[in-house]
């Protein structure tokens, strides 16, 4: 009995002692603040309390026994937000055992992405030791299929619960393609047939596609009529759709499959966010006028057209800014989320104002995924996801030397600093 007595209490002083741990303000003083939602303040001040910013200025009372994070000579900015990676759904990509971002099946609107996260992955640490905070945990999906929904997580944590920031902020669609050529991998060997062919296949995808909206539309009818139906959670997933509650994130990037896409969503009226978007520049006027943002892909690739320029693909971020077309970076990946400043970077010598880069790390990336309120600026009563840097986030060279994860200061140790530290302190010879 008196075990089971000094367990509890044991169990009871840890659970308060974490609990205050979390409730504990934060103040970062000193430094140049980069709100994004106005002019830097010189020798500024941030508040964190509760895991959201209470207060920012040069004349701010901080709360007795904060946690004070001298940026004297430093910079502070938002936490850069990943708009779509696999980071927590894959570990390592040749063994399967470790990945889980893809189900099976063509048709996954019910699934959520943070129900695979994993909370313990060596690439979280890393790219949150590169000032990226937060991001979108994104499943694949199949051409043509929906391949399920991304979550919205914090990069720390020690569950997916106090990871998720958004549950769901889109389904993803992957738009299919003509494709005249196919790889058989069971000769590992390319077939070819007709065009004819491969445009009805095309046609029989957008067709299944349309009818999938149309089984929510009669689902919806049916629950409000109070007709008793069978409860089926994808058709439930694509109400939300129809209704504009979330959007279809869409993996398009050729000029005809994204202006199919922008038809498709047109026509069934729904909510479309352009994603990868290769030759989104070649539709930039029409992204404007329709109000379709994009989740860019890497800037750091080579262009995909013989005819392109050779920095076609740095170009892209500057091109779509000049036509007005609100857009943001993503990595799509885990192992590369820690490259996402430098895929905006070099987009700034390319023609994207440098400012503009900023905006596409942080506040244009929360603002297109619905989360604008909560998330991208240094503002009272936004989320306590910040970063105290040496110098521009977006240059290679700047050191990311604090950082601040849901109100909590988070550690920057990761697997690739400890490899660093101990091979460079391996005996000489």
């Amino acid at each position: 009995m008196k075990t089971t007595r000094s367990v509890t209490i044991l169990v009871l002083a840890v659970f308060f002692g974490v609990a205050g741990l979390a409730a504990q303000a934060i103040a970062i003083r000193g430094g140049t603040v980069h709100t994004l939602a106005g002019p830097a303040i010189e020798g500024g001040t941030v508040v964190i309390e509760n895991g959201l910013i209470t207060a920012v200025g040069t004349n701010v009372s901080v709360p007795a026994g904060a946690q004070i994070v001298d940026a004297t000579g430093l910079h502070v900015y938002p936490g850069l937000f990943d708009a779509m990676s696999r980071l927590g759904l894959t570990e390592v990509g040749a063994v399967d055992v470790t990945n889980d971002y893809m189900e099976l099946g063509d048709y996954n609107p019910h699934l959520l992405a943070m129900t695979a996260v994993h909370p313990a992955s060596e690439h979280i640490p890393v790219a949150r030791a590169n000032g990226i905070t937060h991001t979108v945990a994104a499943p694949n999906a199949r051409g043509g299929g929906i391949g399920g929904q991304g979550s919205l997580i914090h990069l720390d944590g020690w569950t997916v619960e106090e990871m998720v920031i958004e549950p769901s902020v889109g389904l993803i669609l992957s738009w299919p393609s003509i494709q005249t050529r196919r790889f058989d991998y069971a000769t590992y060997s390319s077939t070819e047939r007709s065009f004819r062919e491969a445009r009805e296949e095309y046609e029989a995808d957008i067709k299944e596609l349309e009818g999938w909206l149309e089984g929510a539309h009669q689902y919806k009818t049916a629950l409000q009529a109070g007709i008793d139906v069978e409860r089926d959670l994808k058709l439930e997933a694509l109400v939300k759709v129809i209704d504009g509650e979330l959007p279809f994130l869409v993996s398009a990037n050729s000029e005809r499959e994204i202006n199919d896409a922008l038809d498709f969503a047109s026509e069934n009226g729904v909510r479309m966010v352009l994603v990868n978007g290769r030759e989104a520049w070649k539709v930039a006027e029409r992204l404007a006028d329709e109000n379709v943002p994009v989740i860019l892909g890497p800037t750091q690739t080579l262009p995909r057209n013989e005819d392109w320029g050779y920095d076609q693909m740095y170009a892209v971020p500057g091109q779509l800014y000049s036509a007005g077309v609100k857009f943001c970076f993503a990595s799509f990946s885990a192992s590369a989320s820690r490259n996402l400043p430098y895929e905006a970077g070099n987009a700034v010598g390319y023609g994207l104002p440098q400012e503009e880069a900023l905006r596409a790390l942080t506040i244009n990336s929360a603002e297109i995924l619905g989360v604008g309120d909560r998330l991208g600026t240094i503002e009272p009563g936004k989320i306590g996801n910040l970063v105290v840097t040496d110098g521009d986030p977006i240059e290679i060279r700047t050191q990311f030397l604090h950082l601040v994860v849901n109100g909590l200061i988070s550690s920057s140790d990761n697997k690739h600093k400890s490899l660093y530290e101990r091979y460079r302190a391996r005996p000489q010879p």
